[in-house]
């Protein structure tokens, strides 16, 4: 055991030997019209004009990355990528992110954003040896800082089907958290928020690819989708804007998938949590209010 993992952390680290991708400046002018799309996807109420606040973490419908459809991989997502590691036979999943507000962004505002890896970990998980990605995103407005992002990826290098999750089996209890809400999205949910978020990863929607390769028992419900819909919660239920948002993505939720965002507001501080069954955490979450 111990062999297999030295040798899966030393291939890891061979892969990625002399990989220092340079930072990247974007702009994007922040147009409400695709904060609008956003909202219509997640069935919220009102519209957003310029000048309006952007929450958090909705910045990912914007700065969109669309490369040919010849340049993506058998995954779905681009072969090679200016932040994506020379893996081979790479397998990617979302672990989490860390934003903080200095400046809320305004819509119709020309934004920069400015991108850069942060940091890069090598551990060994139960699928073997991953490499953490976190690149930090620093979006400015007039050249004043406004959000900060620490978004970390995980990689692994493997061939065959892993099949490292089951679906929720037992039925989703009671809670008893102030704030709830049981969003249930549809496959129509999951292309509209692929296509708003520029990602074309086959989890999200070609379940052939998702049981035969991923070894997924269904189509995968995005990780920053159920982060949405709690940094939502937080925001709509607490009426006020989030100035920090974190969260950890710890297990899978598939289509079909009963579960419930909660949230527990103290003050100023929110933890929130996406749970199914009797209680398994799938997302875990901490937020501040301004």
């Amino acid at each position: 055991m111990v062999g297999e993992s030295d040798a899966g952390i030393a291939a890891l680290k061979s892969s990625i030997e002399g990989w220092h991708p340079t930072p990247t400046i974007e702009d994007d002018p922040l147009d409400p019209r695709q904060a609008n799309r956003l909202a219509a996807t997640l069935d919220l109420d009102g519209t957003y004009s310029a000048g309006d606040e952007l929450p958090v973490p909705w910045q990912w419908v914007f700065f969109p990355d669309w490369p040919p459809t010849a340049a993506l991989g058998a995954d779905g997502h681009p072969e090679h990528g200016h932040f994506l590691p020379p893996i081979p036979h790479r397998r990617r999943m979302f672990a989490g992110s860390t934003m903080t507000v200095t400046r809320p962004l305004r819509l119709g505002g020309v934004t920069e954003k400015r991108s850069g890896v942060e940091r890069l970990e090598i551990k060994h998980g139960r699928s073997g040896a991953m490499l953490f990605v976190t690149v930090r995103s620093e979006y400015r407005q007039d050249g004043d800082l406004c959000v900060t992002e620490d978004q970390t990826i995980v990689y692994r290098s493997d061939r065959s089907a892993s099949r490292p999750y089951r679906r929720a089996e037992a039925d989703l209890v009671t809670g008893d958290a102030p704030w709830s809400a049981e969003p249930a999205p549809e496959a129509t949910t999951l292309f509209r928020y692929s296509a708003l978020t520029s990602n074309s990863h086959r989890i999200h929607y070609d379940r052939p690819y998702v049981s035969d390769v991923e070894g997924y028992p269904d189509i995968v419900v995005h990780g920053p989708l159920l982060a949405t819909y709690l940094a939502d919660l937080a925001r709509l239920r607490g009426r006020r804007q989030l100035r920090e948002f974190t969260f950890r993505l710890t297990r899978p939720i598939f289509l079909g998938d009963r579960f419930r965002a909660e949230a527990r507001p103290d003050g100023d501080t929110v933890t929130m949590r996406v749970v199914t069954g009797d209680g398994i955490e799938h997302v875990r979450a901490t937020g501040r209010f301004g």
